[in-house]
């Protein structure tokens, strides 16, 4: 998604501020711009914080700090619905509306995010690609799983 707004770690931020100040205001939205303030819209939690403007580009998300960074919680929104909307890896589709049966579909995403965020650590720490082999079966696990 960053490629979509230029590379860096700013761009990204700043296309989830500007579409959010976009939707706000009633003006007309790419059709990104439209998933992208969805997906906002739907954590009620983020709104006053990404309504900080630069403040909320230049802040810091430490894994120390313990502070969630929504911007990378609403990209792995984004990443899990293009690769929903992809079935890509071939299966999670499948898997994704299983859940979304029994969760809710932003429950769903929430559990699957899990898998995905081992899936990127895995592979960074490997100096690989995510294996999707074992991102999907993480995400079989899911269904299997009654909570």
């Amino acid at each position: 998604m960053s490629l979509l707004f230029g590379g860096s770690r700013d761009d990204l931020r700043r296309g989830w501020l500007q579409a959010w100040q976009k939707a706000r205001s009633g003006a007309v939205l790419t059709p990104l711009e439209t998933q992208l303030a969805a997906i906002v819209g739907e954590h009620p939690e983020y709104h006053l914080w990404l309504e900080q403007g630069d403040t909320a580009l230049q802040a810091e998300f430490s894994p120390e700090s313990g502070r969630t960074n929504p911007f990378l919680h609403l990209s792995m929104h984004m990443a899990l619905r293009e690769q929903v909307g992809t079935d890509r890896p071939a299966g999670i589709r499948r898997i994704h509306a299983a859940l979304t049966r029994r969760l809710g579909a932003h429950e769903a995403e929430h559990r699957m995010m899990e898998a995905l965020g081992r899936a990127i650590w895995d592979g960074q720490r490997a100096g690989t690609a995510p294996d999707e082999r074992r991102y999907l079966e993480d995400l079989e696990r899911l269904n299997t799983v009654r909570r």
